[in-house]
């Protein structure tokens, strides 16, 4: 309320309260010029009535008539705050309350996708994630390939980002209190918008900046206003920063600007020249700056640029958390964490904040990851080329537009077969250019000219990024795909959709490539029908053993047992548990030529409790196999020398185990007279002499176990496989693992086929007699 004495003034103007309220009632009435035109005023003094300052106190009274404002409560009440930090603060406390709507309704929620409400981004229930930035962009980098695989295991490949040149991540909010003015860069999806948002509601609460007044704008929006007004004016227009010109005036604006990529390209110029103007009109704002990476070569001179990283595991965890608690369903989030960390290649798709928005919806309705991973990484891939920009209804430029989505998907597919051929997951600018030419070179209309097809090329390597994320610039010059899931994805649909069977037979070759497995189990689940590919799988698992004579006599010896056994199990399935236990069995008699018994007794408690474990998970077994397996436990504690202090009672343990199931007989005889009486008798020695009797007679009693079991259980045997044969064993094993995960896997394969695969794995050679 104006006092007496202001009211007496020949002169009035706004208060920041009421220059708010001025705003709205305008925003009711029309423009300024209709005010002015109305009032039969200048337009100077309707600007300076708005802009809160001194007008002629009846023109003042006239004008608040028109906007049915009470002038009382409008003008500049009670004394200017008397220090200037005093008037700061009271500006800064004014504009957050007046901006207080417009911030909570634009930016206190998330609702992406296919969200059915929206989401709260802060508070207790928020979703927000910290984000971490990057202070130095990677496409700027200027490195080598040798760099950025320092340390990188091509065969286990970083699923996680390049394990060579790490470069310095801080917090997000860190980086903008550093830097006053901010180009904030990353790839679609990365959380530029969500995390300009947390901006704007921490500056509002207070908790961020608070010497400041959040300013939000989506640059799209500004850009095709009708009145295509200046920064400044377009706010005043809304009301949304009151008073915009006195807060960014005084240096007291924290201005966000969202989206520098969505503006359409003929208006680019003007929305840049405005963030120029305004920074240099008003220095003293913070100002942030949201844009895709290798949108464009945007010129802005004062800006420092930085680059949104990807989610860590960590990131993700939260994330997942503080989803389904906004949802009340806290249980869930810890199922859909251990899911993500039992499956390394959704788990890395998780690091895009979009992405693993996408999975949280999936997880949200199914309570788990589809069965056919390729079609869970096609919604990921479809959201990328076509649903994000769509959705958010942001028309670019298109710099390949005569390349439907259809044809993008299979140029991205024929790059990644090609490179992952080659083992590139970095690919030079230039060989990823040629391989773009060499595909647009061959469609309707195609440029003969080898410059142009150049050019052509290499804006379509930048649209690609820009656009979609699905290539990234690791370093200058050096790309690779925004994931290794996704360029596993294209290649396996590129074999899957060829006509031509050597492509799948060369897909084949690589069985005992581990880089391969995911590949492998994606272009199965993307067959109609995926007969053909899985016997030509068996085929090349059943060759890599063929004519190697120990070989097959242990796949003769396994498929032995089998048959001598009483089980109500797939045959297969046992063909596995023998195959593996005998290994197992070999690799102790290798370890009992080479340990000795102070490192075994170091080794002692927790060998014991695994074993003990064992042997209780072995009880739920078939009786044949549970024996057998008692006995190998016994003997594979023996080899290893795992002595625990209490090391006799633990064989003994075994012993009355394997003993209780055992029916009378010459079996039962030998181990309870011969061997567990030897070692009940050790028992009641102390430990050290334990040690130099065992030292005497530990390997002649491991070695007669070995040979009891070889007599009556026909287990045991040293098969003393060479490193290549053991080598070979393992790749023949996993193959095989790999194959039974494709057969099991949402692909179509007919009973017959699904039926001789299961019948013949894990099989000797049939020789011709």
């Amino acid at each position: 309320m104006a006092s007496k004495k202001q009211l007496t003034q020949r002169t009035l103007q706004l208060s920041i309260e009421g220059a708010h309220k001025a705003d709205q009632a305008l925003l009711l009435y029309g423009t300024k010029s209709d005010l002015a035109a109305n009032l039969e005023v200048s337009r100077t003094t309707i600007t300076n009535f708005f802009g809160r300052k001194k007008v002629d106190q009846a023109k003042f009274k006239k004008i608040c008539r028109e906007l049915k404002l009470k002038y009382e409560e409008v003008c500049d009440c009670g004394e200017p705050p008397t220090s200037e930090s005093d008037q700061l603060n009271a500006l800064v406390r004014s504009t957050r309350e007046a901006v207080r709507p417009h911030i909570q309704k634009q930016c206190g929620t998330m609702r992406v996708l296919d969200m059915e409400q929206p989401i709260e981004l802060t508070g207790d229930r928020g979703i927000y994630t910290h984000v971490t930035i990057l202070e130095r962009v990677l496409g700027r980098r200027r490195l080598g390939l040798d760099d950025l695989l320092r340390d990188c295991d091509l065969e286990e490949f970083d699923r996680f980002g390049l394990a060579g040149v790490p470069e310095q991540r801080v917090p997000g909010q860190d980086a903008v209190k550093k830097y006053r003015n901010l180009l904030v860069l990353g790839k679609p999806g990365a959380g530029k918008t969500t995390f300009l948002k947390y901006l704007a509601m921490q500056c509002l609460a207070g908790d961020l900046f608070a010497d400041r007044g959040p300013l939000f704008v989506t640059l799209k929006a500004f850009a095709e206003s009708p009145e295509k007004a200046d920064l400044v004016e377009y706010l005043e227009k809304r009301g949304v920063f009151v008073p915009v010109g006195e807060a960014l005036r005084r240096g007291r604006g924290l201005v966000l600007l969202d989206g520098l990529d969505e503006v359409r390209e003929e208006d680019t110029p003007q929305v840049l020249g405005q963030i120029r103007e305004l920074v240099w009109r008003f220095g003293e704002n913070a100002v942030v700056v949201t844009c895709r990476i290798a949108a464009q070569d945007y010129s802005l001179e004062n800006f420092v640029e930085v680059q949104v990283d990807d989610f860590d595991e960590n990131q993700i965890v939260a994330f997942v958390r503080n989803w389904f608690r906004a949802k009340g369903d806290e249980s869930r989030a810890a199922l859909m964490v251990e899911k993500l960390q039992g499956n390394a290649p959704i788990q890395e798709l998780a690091s895009s904040p979009l992405l693993l928005t996408l999975l949280c919806l999936i997880f949200e309705d199914a309570v788990d990851f589809p069965v056919n991973r390729a079609e869970l990484y096609k919604e990921g891939i479809d959201l990328l080329l076509k649903k994000w920009d769509k959705k958010r209804k942001v028309e670019r430029d298109q710099i390949y537009k005569k390349l439907s989505l259809k044809l993008k998907e299979n140029l991205l597919s024929s790059i990644a077969l090609k490179t992952f051929k080659r083992n590139e997951f970095l690919i030079k600018q230039r060989v990823l250019e040629d391989y773009i030419s060499d595909y647009i070179g061959n469609l309707p209309d195609a440029k003969d000219d080898p410059e142009a097809l150049h050019l052509d090329s290499e804006a379509i390597l930048r649209s690609i990024e820009a656009q979609h994320g699905l290539l990234v610039e690791q370093a200058r010059g050096i790309y690779s795909f925004s994931h290794l899931t996704f360029q596993e994805y294209f290649a396996a649909r590129e074999i899957a959709e060829s006509r031509d069977d050597t492509v799948r037979q060369q897909l084949v070759e690589q069985i005992t490539e581990k880089r391969w497995r995911e590949v492998f189990f994606l272009t199965v689940g993307m067959q109609r029908n995926a007969d053909e590919l899985l016997l030509a799988m068996k085929l090349r698992i059943d060759k890599l053993l063929q004519g190697n004579e120990k070989l097959q006599r242990f796949l003769q010896w396994v498929n032995k047992k089998v048959q001598s056994v009483e089980i109500s199990y797939k045959p297969a399935a046992v063909r596995a548990y023998y195959f593996d236990l005998a290994r197992a069995l070999d690799l102790a008699l290798d370890r009992a030529r080479v340990l000795d018994l102070e490192l075994a007794r170091a080794l002692n408690l927790e060998l014991a409790l695994n074993f003990a474990l064992e042997l209780a998970r072995a009880l739920g077994l078939n009786f044949d196999l549970a024996l057998d397996l008692n006995l190998a436990l016994d003997l594979n504690l023996a080899l290893d020398l795992n002595l625990a202090l209490d090391r006799d009672l633990a064989l003994d343990l075994a012993l009355d185990l394997a003993l209780d199931r055992l029916p009378d007989g010459d079996l039962k005889l030998q181990l309870r007279q011969q061997l567990r009486q030897q070692l009940l008798d050790a028992s009641q020695k102390n430990w050290d002499n334990f040690k130099q009797w065992w030292k005497a007679n530990g390997q002649e009693w491991a070695e007669n176990l070995r040979q009891v079991m070889i007599t009556h259980r026909n287990i045991g045997h040293d098969w003393q496989f060479t490193d290549e044969q053991k080598q070979l064993l393992q790749q023949y094993y996993d193959a095989n693992l790999l194959l039974v995960e494709c057969l099991n896997s949402d692909c179509y394969v007919s009973r017959s086929v699904r039926q001789e695969i299961e019948e013949t794995l894990l099989l000797p050679e049939i020789r011709s007699p």
